[in-house]
């Protein structure tokens, strides 16, 4: 599995895909510069009129609704109707379904009317979408009801789609099969933008293969590394922020070898 995942990040860093956003305005720069360290290319293109033609030449897309307006949710399916015509992943990140009314709504639709190849979200989110139920304020994750393997698989059948549960331990579940991810650390969770940042490095996963799962499952380990490496540098949240970033520029496919902490579900 280390080694599946050091080859799928080696052709990330040879290949260089491009991976489309649309995303919030608090974190879009934040994700763009994660795709960049991650060795993928980032383009944040939100108008309806030119995200069919931004699509066309990109080799992902990732949504993410996390300051979701009606007319970004009309551009988000637009966007991943291209995308599913071209036969390229679609990665939503649901941030604070649940919430409100129009999110859970505005997920809800991009989910029935569009393909989407990973959903990646916190646990509230996950299990609000599972139809298990779950617990978000604002954006942050108040848990799901029940175990989290199971919401995840419930929330995977129901949308037949890959999910990437995050968490202090993630959750990959979808056709391909079953993993817990155990990289990670808690300054993380102490620094916004973190869950966005993860969307955009699953995007340049997916990008760079054809298993969601294995996309999945070995973006968030190569995440979690760098969170773990930035962690030891750091002094507080801030300046884990750079040294996050500095990690995921410099992380190696040979460190996913070595420090991937991936653990294979059983049953799934």
């Amino acid at each position: 599995m280390n080694d599946s995942a050091a080859a799928l990040f080696g052709a990330i860093r040879e290949n260089r895909p491009l991976v489309h956003h649309i995303t919030n305005t608090v974190t879009i720069n934040d994700c763009a510069n994660a795709t960049l360290a991650i060795g993928a290319a980032p383009v944040m293109a939100g108008a309806i009129g030119e995200v069919a033609e931004m699509v066309a030449i990109a080799d992902a897309l990732v949504l993410n609704i996390g300051t979701i307006t009606p007319d970004q949710v009309d551009a988000m399916v637009a966007a991943a109707h291209a995308a599913n015509r071209k036969g390229i992943p679609v990665i939503l990140d649901p941030v604070g379904v649940g919430a409100t009314t129009l999110r859970t709504a505005s997920a809800e639709r991009i989910l029935n009317e569009c393909t989407v190849t990973i959903l990646k979200g916190n646990a509230g989110e996950v299990g609000v979408l599972a139809g298990t139920g779950g617990t978000v304020r604002g954006v942050d994750s108040g848990g799901c009801r029940g175990d989290p393997v199971d919401v995840a698989l419930a929330s995977a059948e129901r949308w037949d789609t890959t999910v990437a549960m995050t968490g202090p331990t993630d959750v990959i579940s979808g056709r391909g099969g079953g993993y817990l991810i155990k990289n990670g650390h808690p300054m993380m969770e102490r620094l916004s933008g973190t869950g966005c940042m993860a969307a955009s490095i699953v995007g340049a996963f997916a990008a760079g293969g054809d298993d969601p799962v294995l996309a999945a499952a070995s973006a968030l380990a190569a995440f979690g590394i760098a969170g773990e490496l930035g962690a030891a540098g750091a002094r507080g949240p801030y300046t884990f922020r750079t040294t996050l970033f500095d990690e995921l520029s410099m992380l190696s496919p040979d460190d996913l070898v070595k420090k991937a902490a991936m653990e294979r579900i059983r049953g799934i």
